[in-house]
């Protein structure tokens, strides 16, 4: 089963020909990740590991050892290429769509209510070396890139390839990560009733829009560096008659007030800093929170505990989707990191959440390269201030 994407006023409309090109990404993303991908652990078990244990007396200790000896196997070159080519084909095919129609892409931005949220930008925030040094996950110009005056490109391009990229498997909104972050809260913390919340990180606003649903006493605002990102970001929610209050901010430093918010999340936000921002981060989580308030952040899990050959295969983004920090990341200390950003080792969070959809949630529990929107579940970061 593959979810519809919901249709909105700021979605780009695809030719038959658009549409068949991005049917075919998605067809062949599908192909690569359930038919192709698991030849790669039989190749493992049965050519690789035997070779790598009889050249070292012992078995691959980590993902590092899993990797030295299979990035030279034909089999998983083979579809490793095609993996890399399906995103670049993915982005391809939805970036002709939005340019044929950016004019007028930009003009219902200007147009659509502005009644209900507010948007702020900052044409002199400086964009993060993490952000320009390369093309993050593969998106040509990434989340900052402006071609012309209003630009709303890189957003509509992201809108609709998450959806070919994820499958179809993040729900008819691509919702899934900030949906089962909502969910996760409202049944694990009934008494937890946020007046302010934040989303770091935005983008588009994908997760974003379940915190207004949730929680709809509740003020939300949401950051992101790119303003082509926040100026769709802002009309799609718009157009959904949603009230969020867009802002272009760096997370690592914003111009919010010490206890601002009673909750502040961010959905696969961390992976794509670096060493030193993620530690500024969590600290501006522990500045902003009111005592009692909770930062929640959500990626992928943690490599420790992992198979090595599941570390492995989720590592395929590190050195292949332009994704330099995720490595990192997941073979970090978070409760280290929480402690050293301020808050009490005690009060740390790590924990796996279901997926918000049916459908998500009957996947193998298997997050792999190219199948981000498949796993049926959600590693969760955070701490109560």
């Amino acid at each position: 089963m593959i979810y519809e994407q919901m249709q909105h006023a700021m979605l780009p409309h695809a030719t038959h020909d658009e549409q068949a090109r991005q049917n075919f990404v998605q067809s062949l993303k599908v192909h690569l990740a359930t038919t192709v991908s698991p030849g790669n652990k039989a190749v493992y078990e049965q050519r690789a590991k035997p070779r790598f244990e009889r050249e070292h007396k012992r078995t691959p200790r980590d993902r590092h050892d899993v990797r030295r000896v299979m990035k030279d196997e034909p089999y998983y070159q083979t579809w490793s290429v095609l993996l890399r080519t399906s995103q670049e084909m993915m982005w391809d095919a939805v970036a002709t769509s939005v340019e044929r129609q950016l004019p007028a892409l930009i003009r219902q931005a200007k147009t659509t209510g502005k009644t209900l949220g507010s948007l702020t930008l900052d044409p002199n925030l400086p964009i993060p070396a993490y952000h320009t040094a390369v093309d993050i996950h593969c998106q040509p110009g990434a989340y900052h890139t402006e071609t012309t005056a209003d630009d709303v490109a890189a957003g509509a391009i992201y809108d609709r390839a998450v959806h070919v990229y994820a499958m179809g498997r993040m729900g008819p909104m691509n919702d899934d990560i900030g949906a089962s972050l909502a969910a996760y809260v409202n049944r694990q913390y009934p008494n937890v009733q946020p007046q302010r919340i934040l989303d770091m990180g935005c983008a588009v606003g994908h997760s974003t829009i379940p915190y207004v649903d949730t929680y709809p006493e509740a003020e939300v605002y949401a950051i992101e560096i790119g303003a082509p990102m926040l100026r769709y970001a802002h009309a799609r929610a718009e157009a959904f008659g949603k009230r969020v209050h867009f802002s272009q901010q760096n997370a690592e430093q914003t111009n919010f007030a010490d206890g601002s918010f009673d909750l502040v999340v961010s959905h696969i936000l961390l992976h794509e800093t670096s060493s030193t921002a993620i530690r500024n981060i969590i600290r501006e989580c522990h500045r902003l929170l009111t005592p009692g308030g909770m930062m929640l952040h959500v990626e992928v899990p943690q490599y420790q505990g992992m198979d090595p050959y599941d570390a492995f295969i989720l590592d395929w983004d590190t050195y292949n989707n332009n994704e330099p920090f995720w490595g990192t990341l997941h073979d970090m200390d978070l409760v280290e990191l929480a402690t050293s950003g301020g808050f009490a080792q005690e009060k740390v969070i790590q924990t796996l959440i279901p997926s918000a959809f049916k459908m998500a949630r009957s996947r193998t529990g298997l997050f792999q390269g190219g199948d981000f929107g498949g796993g049926g579940e959600w590693f969760i970061f955070g701490a109560v201030k």
